[in-house]
């Protein structure tokens, strides 16, 4: 008979210790079945290999010898295993993942081999399984610690010393015209005769930089895009370049996206290029996922996290000339361009009412007015602009859109150039 709970969590661990191989094949091979990034080659995962057993082989030890927790580091392959995640841009997610799918499947074991013991009283085994989770629980925690900082750390250490090269071939590519196809394609690493989709990811100046966040927009526009891992390259701490790249035209879905990143880090956001094929296309859709961000940093709308650039493009391709911007729409829209809450309300409700063709009905239901409130802002807004909407509707609808994506890059508080002051606004019936 058994008369503590230490000598029964001794004998369940030296139960385990006895099928231990075989245990380590059947864990490893799970995590391979249920984790992708645990696909590694035959060199890496021989590693992964070595990774479990030495943490199963500690976890064992500290069973069976109730080793103290204090004493309890990080197994050396464990360690290295972390060290090649890291280098190979795998998740640490992915990495934690398994330490507690290994935790469940360690207690498995451990009932099945309390289950096999002669003479364990029924309040004895309760208490024993009861200590035995809380000591693996310990080592797990532990150990998942030590290994957060060793990934971290050589993910800084590898993208220090292989991002400066990777950033010097991009640039060349993206630099020099004449450069051939098949040197862009050894120096990318990527089918430069594909189609290719760029992206910029990059954390807002109001929010702290959060380590992993940029790399986690990386590894979001690889599964929304179904694709192996995109190429990227650090623009600076806070920006992230990102080319996904197709054998054959492939649309993304950003509503897909958009919901990704709604559980990404504060502050991340992300601009899109349009699709383009060859080396033209890499090229290209960089610089629309460029205006694409400057549209997303100076919309009236500050949370637009993902802006692509197809769907902003006519103000995008505005985003050079502020000045000049500044004054057309001053003319175009006269005092209706003021900057202040009443002016704005009226564009809003305008750019509905364009976009519904000139129906109040319809544009009253998409804003959720009655539509004589609707009529009476349309009217204001024409009295405000000096002229009928109708006479040169393309430029108001062009002007509207510029204004509401480019707002805060035009110069001053208000568009110069509108035609006479803003009067006090009346309240909407």
């Amino acid at each position: 008979m058994y008369a503590d709970v230490d000598a029964v969590i001794a004998d369940v661990a030296r139960a385990i210790e006895t099928e231990l191989p075989v245990r380590t094949a059947e864990m490893t091979d799970w995590f391979v079945e249920v984790i992708p990034e645990f696909r590694h080659d035959e060199a890496v995962r021989r590693l992964m290999v070595a990774s479990t057993s030495s943490n199963l082989g500690a976890i064992v030890g500290m069973l069976a010898h109730a080793i103290p927790i204090e004493q309890i580091t990080v197994p050396p392959a464990a360690a290295e295993y972390a060290r090649r995640f890291a280098q190979h841009n795998l998740s640490r997610e992915a990495l934690l993942r398994a330490y507690r799918l290994g935790e469940h499947r360690f207690l498995e074991w451990s009932i099945a081999a309390l289950d096999g013991l002669d003479g364990v009283a029924t309040h004895l085994a309760l208490a024993a399984m009861s200590e035995l989770s809380r000591r693996l629980n310990s080592y797990i925690d532990q150990v998942i610690e030590g290994l957060i900082g060793i990934y971290e750390t050589e993910r800084r250490r590898w993208d220090s010393r292989t991002g400066a090269a990777r950033a010097a071939q991009i640039r060349l590519v993206l630099e020099s015209d004449s450069l051939p196809e098949e040197s862009a394609r050894q120096l990318l690493g990527v089918p430069v005769a594909g189609w290719h989709r760029a992206a910029i990811a990059w954390l807002s100046a109001d929010v702290p930089r959060l380590p992993g966040a940029l790399r986690a927009a990386a590894r979001l526009l690889q599964e929304v895009s179904g694709r192996a891992m995109p190429l990227t390259m650090l623009a600076d701490e806070r920006t992230l370049w990102v080319w996904v790249t197709h054998p054959v035209p492939c649309e993304l879905d950003v509503a897909l996206l958009r919901k990704g990143l709604a559980s990404a880090p504060d502050g991340l956001r992300i601009a899109l290029g349009a699709q383009g094929p060859g080396l033209a296309g890499f090229r290209i859709s960089l610089r629309e996922a460029i205006r694409a961000r400057a549209v997303a940093e100076t919309a009236e709308d500050p949370d637009l996290t993902v802006v692509a650039f197809d769907d902003v493009a006519v103000a995008a391709l505005l985003t050079d000339r502020s000045d000049d911007l500044q004054g057309w729409i001053g003319r175009v829209l006269g005092a209706l361009a003021a900057d202040d809450p009443g002016a704005r309300q009226l564009r809003d409700t305008v750019r509905v009412f364009l976009d519904c063709d000139g129906s109040y009905t319809q544009a009253a239901a998409r804003l959720h007015l009655h539509k004589n409130t609707v009529h009476y802002r349309v009217r204001k807004a024409e009295e405000l602009r000096g002229r009928p909407l109708a006479g040169d509707r393309l430029d108001v609808e062009v002007a509207l859109r510029a204004a509401a994506l480019l707002w805060r890059r035009l110069p001053g508080a208000e568009v110069r150039g509108a035609s006479r002051p803003a009067r006090r606004r009346e309240s909407a019936r």
